[in-house]
């Protein structure tokens, strides 16, 4: 079991021992390319380590316990850490999501339900900024479009890590799995009868794409400049600022308003677009690749419902995994991380039953 660890020992080795060369660090990025293998091997070459440790012990700890009771008695403790250390580094060996340690853009768009909806968008996106915050992650707001109660009709955000993270902790890491239909049950502030309105939201979550991940070509672009709309101020209605962005390939449209230059509205617009044509590449290569698509929690289909927030009884449910929790109030306050990790949890899982 586990013979495979075998070679990324060697692999492990032979990275800390490029690492130690001064010369390798005058390539950054390979630099950064090199660290990022050697952090994503080092849980794994511990963890194989413990497990093969432990192995030794339980025969030794057999030998003597022929003779001595107190060597049988700890051969017992030993199978069960054992059947621990197996089953971590089982989760350690699954197939890791290239994407896990990037930033990402995250989109929340009002749907059903008029103002409450955009009212809902806002609860939801103040909910991101919470566990971004929680998390030490930067947020920056790239584009909004605000409803006439406070709302949001629609917004995006980057969220970005600090320095480098540990394996399964970057940003795209977490925050995949909130991809899908959002649905909230609740008394509007508008409602004068007090009954319970249902409406939702949708998010979409890309991993920031860098230069190299995608090639745009000029040639492929209609750029389009009109005049920005929205609450007033200096330059805002007063110059064609906006920038309307077609990549006519694909026919993806991205707008931005909430510069005050062109310039700068351009490149935030080619910055959503880049990270949709990546998103785009992606879900194609999933869908080629029927195996491991069918093991994903987050569904490429965004139009799916994937939570529910039912205020009157202070639940939250994800419907994808069963998650169900009557905190409602704390999560909404930024304590995503309980049903995120039911998410992950049941991905790992899986991701371990296809490859058995």
């Amino acid at each position: 079991m586990f013979e495979a660890v075998e070679e990324l020992i060697g692999e492990h080795a032979d990275i800390e021992k490029k690492l130690a060369d001064p010369a390798i660090h005058a390539d950054q990025a390979g630099a950064r390319k090199l660290n990022k293998r050697y952090a994503e091997l080092t849980p794994i070459i511990t963890a194989y380590l413990a497990w093969k440790q432990n192995g030794e012990d339980i025969v030794t700890a057999r030998e003597l316990g022929a003779d001595d009771p107190e060597f049988a008695a700890e051969v017992k403790v030993l199978e069960e850490r054992h059947e621990e250390l197996t089953e971590k580094l089982r989760l350690l060996l699954v197939p890791r999501d290239p994407s896990d340690d990037k930033d990402v853009i995250l989109e929340v768009k009002a749907g059903e339900g008029g103002d409450e909806s955009a009212l809902f968008a806002g609860d939801l996106l103040r909910m991101y900024l919470r566990y971004a915050e929680r998390l030490g992650w930067k947020t920056e707001l790239i584009q909004a479009n605000e409803s006439d109660l406070g709302g949001y009709k629609d917004v995006q955000v980057a969220v970005k890590a600090k320095g480098q993270t540990e394996p399964g902790q970057g940003v795209w890491a977490r925050l995949k799995y909130e991809g899908g239909v959002h649905r909230v049950q609740r008394v509007p502030a508008t409602e004068s009868q007090g009954r319970i309105h249902t409406s939702a939201a949708g998010v979409l979550v890309l991993p920031e794409a860098e230069d190299v991940d995608v090639e745009i070509s000029p040639n492929d672009l209609r750029i389009d400049v009109y005049r920005s709309s929205g609450p007033g101020g200096q330059s805002v209605n007063t110059t064609d600022s906006a920038v309307r962005i077609t990549h006519e390939p694909t026919g993806i449209v991205v707008s931005c308003q909430n510069e005050k230059s062109q310039l700068q509205n351009k490149e935030q617009a080619l910055r959503i677009l880049r990270a949709r044509l990546l998103a785009a590449a992606q879900e194609e290569a999933e869908k080629e690749a029927s195996d491991a698509r069918r093991s994903q929690v987050r569904t490429v289909d965004r139009s799916e419902r994937v939570r529910t927030y039912n205020f009157p009884e202070n639940r939250i449910s994800d419907h994808r995994v069963g998650f169900k929790a009557y905190n409602l109030d704390q999560v909404l306050d930024g304590e995503l991380d309980p049903v995120i990790q039911a998410c992950v949890d049941a991905d790992a899982s899986a991701k371990l039953a296809a490859a058995q």
